[in-house]
């Protein structure tokens, strides 16, 4: 290395090794540090349970940043009992409760993202994409997967858990 070269180093060159060696080091990944020296990492999980006495293992829904992730929706009535009637009430009913959990929670139907539908039959899927249908704007669906199931809690038909964007 010539003279030349090496004061170029020395001037510019430096800091752009000290940079590359910390980013491959994993000391600096463009999180910015506020005056006090506090890291602008990303943003913590909260968790939310419209129970906050609930023994459940599990949250209702967990914001993180501009996300909201919500656990699986059952179709329950206000009193804990499955609505009765088969596929349709009680996908109507999932709707609904998957709808009041998300408002709860800084959110809407018109801001899911993403779904899950865990069927106990697969054969209900057509009847509970009717009601499904209904939720949602035509041509603005979820992305969703679906799954047929040997059984689900307390006997349900159907569960759905869904992500959303935050308002």
């Amino acid at each position: 290395m010539d003279h030349g070269s090496w004061g170029a180093l020395r001037r510019g060159g430096l800091v752009a090794v000290l940079v590359a060696g910390l980013v491959g080091f994993g000391l600096w990944s463009g999180v910015r540090f506020d005056r006090a020296g506090a890291a602008d990492g990303p943003p913590a999980p909260e968790f939310l349970n419209a129970d906050p006495n609930t023994s459940a293992p599990y949250s209702d829904a967990v914001r993180v940043g501009s996300m909201l992730y919500l656990a699986g929706q059952l179709g329950l009535d206000a009193n804990g009992k499955f609505v009765p009637g088969g596929i349709t009430p009680e996908a109507e009913q999932t709707m609904e409760n998957l709808k009041r959990t998300l408002e709860r929670n800084g959110s809407s139907l018109d801001r899911v993202v993403s779904c899950l539908l865990l069927l106990a039959d697969i054969r209900d899927r057509e009847a509970f994409n009717e009601v499904y249908a209904r939720y949602f704007p035509k041509g603005r669906f979820p992305a969703r997967s679906a799954m047929g199931t040997s059984g689900l809690y307390g006997g349900a038909r159907v569960e759905l858990s869904c992500t959303a964007v935050l308002r």
